[in-house]
C-alpha cells in the first residue's frame, strides 16, 4: 500500500503561504511533518528528514507544522511559539534546528537565550512568549493536524496523504518516489 491509498487520512489544510516551507513550491512532491519540539521521536526524525531532503533534492518541498503534545511535553507549546517568534523575524528554520538540538532545555529562559544567540530581538521574543502572540498560529496547525488524523508525532503526509509506514530515510524516499 502506498502513501496515496485513499483509505488513509488526507491533509485537510492545503499547504499555503503561512506554512514554513523548504524547497520550491513547484516541487512535484510535498512532505508535511506535524511535529513537537519536545518529542524525542521528532528529534530522531529531524536528521532523517534532512537526509531525505538532501537525497530528494528539487523534487521535494518540505513543510513543518506544529503539533505540541502538551500533556506529555510541558514545554512543547512555548517551544512552538518561540519558533513562530523566530519566524516573525525570518529565522524559523534556524530556531527549528536549535530547538531539536537542545531539546532537553526548553524553559522560557532557554528559548529566549536561543533567540538571542540567533541574533533575534531578545526582548521581542520574550514579550511575544509572555503575551501568547503566536499561540493562535500554533493552535491552527494543531487543529489542522487533528482534522487530518494526526494522533501522535511525528506524523508525515506525502502529497496530501498520511504516511503510515516507517519514517526512516529509505521508507520515506521510497514513498516519495511513488508519489504522484
Amino acid at each position: 500500500m502506498t502513501s496515496r491509498s485513499p483509505a488513509r487520512p488526507r491533509l485537510t489544510a492545503a499547504v499555503g503561504d503561512k506554512d514554513h516551507r523548504l524547497g520550491s513550491d513547484d516541487a512535484p512532491v510535498t512532505l508535511v511533518e506535524y511535529g513537537d519540539f519536545e518529542c524525542p521521536y521528532c528529534r530522531q526524525a529531524d536528521p532523517v528528514v534532512k537526509e531525505v531532503r538532501r537525497q530528494a533534492g528539487a523534487r521535494l518541498r518540505f513543510v513543518f507544522r506544529h503539533f505540541p503534545l502538551s500533556q506529555a511535553h510541558p514545554h512543547a507549546q512555548h517551544a512552538a511559539e518561540a519558533a513562530e517568534a523566530a519566524g516573525a523575524q525570518d529565522r524559523f528554520w534556524e530556531m527549528h534546528d536549535v530547538l531539536f538540538e537542545r531539546q532537553s532545555a526548553l524553559d522560557d529562559s532557554d528559548l529566549v537565550a536561543y533567540a538571542e544567540a540567533l541574533g533575534l530581538d531578545r526582548a521581542r521574543v520574550a514579550r511575544e512568549l509572555t503575551e501568547g502572540t503566536h499561540e493562535e498560529r500554533v493552535r491552527l496547525d494543531f487543529t489542522s493536524g487533528v482534522r487530518s488524523g494526526v494522533n501522535g508525532t511525528p506524523t508525515f503526509f506525502i502529497n496530501g496523504y498520511r504516511h503510515d509506514e516507517a519514517w526512516d530515510a529509505e521508507a520515506l524516499l521510497a514513498a516519495i518516489g511513488q508519489a504522484r
